[in-house]
C-alpha cells in the first residue's frame, strides 16, 4: 500500500520546505511536520470496513495531501491518476475556501478530510478556546457526514472523543 519511497519522499519534501515554519508541527515546533500525513495515512489503513482500493489510494492521497500546499515539491510521477485527483481535490488556497467548498467534493474527499482535520485537533493545543470550539464543530459536521456515508469507523470514534 505505502512503500519506502512514498515515506522518504514526503519526509524530504516537508523537511526541505521553503518556509521553516512548515517543517515542524505548530504546537511544539519540534515534531516533524511529516508525522501529520503519516498519521493520517496509517489511520486510514486501519479502517478494515472500508474497501481495499479506497484504503490503498486514500492512504497515498493522505500521505501526499499537503505537498502542493506546503512544499515546493511536485507530486511524484509514480502516483496513480486517482491518487493525484484525490490530492488535488483535497488542496485549497485557504482554510476559509476549504471549509466552504469541501461539501462540493466527492464523498471520498470528505472522508479523507476527516482524517486530516482530526489529526489537527489532536495536536491543536495551540488553538485558543474559541478557535478550537469552532474547529471542533466543523470536524463534528465532517464526522456526521462520514458516519452517514460509511458507518461507524475508527476515525469517527477518535474524532468524537476529542471534539
Amino acid at each position: 500500500m505505502l512503500d519506502e519511497r512514498d515515506l522518504n519522499y514526503i519526509i524530504k519534501a516537508h523537511r526541505e520546505s521553503l518556509d521553516p515554519k512548515k517543517t515542524t508541527r505548530y504546537w511544539d515546533e519540534k515534531t516533524p511536520y511529516s508525522m501529520h500525513p503519516i498519521w493520517c495515512a496509517m489511520s486510514l489503513l486501519h479502517e478494515t470496513s472500508l474497501p481495499e482500493d479506497l484504503r490503498k489510494d486514500g492512504s497515498q492521497a493522505l500521505l501526499y495531501h499537503d505537498i502542493l500546499e506546503d512544499t515546493q515539491f511536485p507530486l511524484p510521477p509514480w502516483l496513480s491518476n486517482r491518487v493525484i485527483g484525490f490530492v488535488k481535490d483535497m488542496t485549497f488556497e485557504s482554510s476559509e475556501q476549504e471549509w466552504k467548498e469541501i461539501w462540493t467534493r466527492p464523498k471520498e474527499i470528505i472522508l479523507l478530510k476527516l482524517y486530516d482535520k482530526t489529526s489537527n485537533l489532536m495536536d491543536g493545543i495551540w488553538m485558543q478556546s474559541g478557535k478550537r470550539k469552532e474547529y471542533g464543530e466543523k470536524v463534528s459536521r465532517l464526522c456526521s457526514y462520514v458516519m452517514r456515508e460509511y458507518g461507524e469507523l475508527n476515525i469517527t470514534r477518535i474524532a468524537r472523543a476529542i471534539i
